[in-house]
C-alpha cells in the first residue's frame, strides 16, 4: 500500500492545579489548518497524573478537529454536489 498524503498534527498542553488544556493542530494536504481544543479535571480525591490529564483533554480536542473536518467534508461534498450531505456523527 502506498501513502499518498500525510497529516502533520500538533498537540500542547498546560497543566493548571488540577487542570489540563489541550490545544491541537492539524495541517491538511490542501494547506488548511485547524484547530481543536479540549480540557479535562481532575477530581479533587485522585491522585495526580499527569498522563491522564493529557490523554482526556487530548482526546478531546482531537474530538473537536474531527468534526471541524467532517463539516469541512460535508460543506466540500455539498458545494461539488449541489445537494445536501449529512454527516453520520
Amino acid at each position: 500500500m502506498r501513502t499518498l498524503v500525510g497529516w502533520h498534527v500538533e498537540m500542547e498542553f498546560q497543566e493548571e492545579g488540577d487542570r489540563t488544556r489541550a490545544a491541537a493542530m492539524v495541517r491538511l494536504s490542501d494547506g488548511t489548518e485547524i484547530r481543536g481544543h479540549g480540557n479535562a479535571q481532575r477530581h479533587h480525591s485522585d491522585t495526580e497524573q499527569l498522563r491522564v490529564g493529557e490523554e482526556i483533554s487530548g482526546a478531546r480536542a482531537l474530538m473537536d478537529i474531527a468534526s471541524q473536518m467532517l463539516q469541512k467534508a460535508h460543506t466540500e461534498i455539498d458545494e461539488a454536489s449541489g445537494r445536501k450531505s449529512h454527516a453520520l456523527m
